[in-house]
């Protein structure tokens, strides 16, 4: 199951977001060693965690955290934008139908063929979430070590500038176009994996 959540809450307040924020900081402090906040010592939660952050949760059967996905839109502050925006030749995309991708976070409790599975879902509901709320474009920051992984996907992807060396890794700048083709570009792909999805207040927006 996919859920969808609209805003961030404070740590104790949601034991899902909860769940996704101390797998945020084993994936990208712990084991990543990225120089991130931690707050309480074990939630990974940054100044992009905001009132309209939209979090794509994959969950099992009992509820817990199997992976997420951090959409945040670039008519407001996000990473490329703030952080990063010498990553773009040009001006960084920005635009009410252009949204962030960050914070990819697959539980390191599961199996890589888990792992995958769960890659997939995820893909699959952003594209769903973009399709149904007119977003045309995802912008994303990839290094190394997922570049690969995210044009392996089938969607229609294009750099934004040359990438850099950012914390020991090369990194650079993506932008993702969404269109009524993607879903079949994701199967041709063979990554396209629906799941019963639930938004925001628990109106189902599609399931397989």
């Amino acid at each position: 199951m996919i859920r969808i959540f609209e805003g961030t809450e404070k740590p104790g307040c949601n034991p899902l977001l909860d769940a996704m924020f101390r797998d945020r900081k084993r994936i990208f402090v712990d084991l990543r060693k990225w120089q991130l906040t931690v707050v309480d010592g074990q939630y990974e939660i940054d100044q992009f965690d905001g009132p309209r952050t939209i979090y794509c949760i994959a969950t099992n059967g009992h509820g817990e955290h199997r992976g997420s996905i951090r959409l945040i839109p670039t008519d407001q502050p996000h990473l490329l934008g703030t952080l990063f925006p010498d990553l773009c030749l040009g001006e960084v995309p920005t635009g009410a139908d252009i949204w962030e991708l960050t914070r990819g976070c697959v539980s390191p409790r599961l199996s890589p063929i888990e792992r995958r599975d769960v890659r997939n879902a995820l893909t699959t509901a952003v594209v769903d979430y973009a399709l149904h709320y007119g977003i045309t474009s995802y912008t994303c920051i990839a290094d190394s070590g997922w570049l690969s992984q995210i044009l392996s996907l089938g969607w229609q992807c294009r750099p934004l500038g040359l990438p850099r060396k950012i914390d020991r890794a090369m990194t650079g700048a993506l932008q993702i176009r969404i269109t009524r083709e993607t879903p079949a570009l994701l199967q041709a792909a063979g990554t396209h994996r629906p799941s019963h999805m639930i938004v925001l207040d628990d109106h189902v927006m599609g399931h397989a």
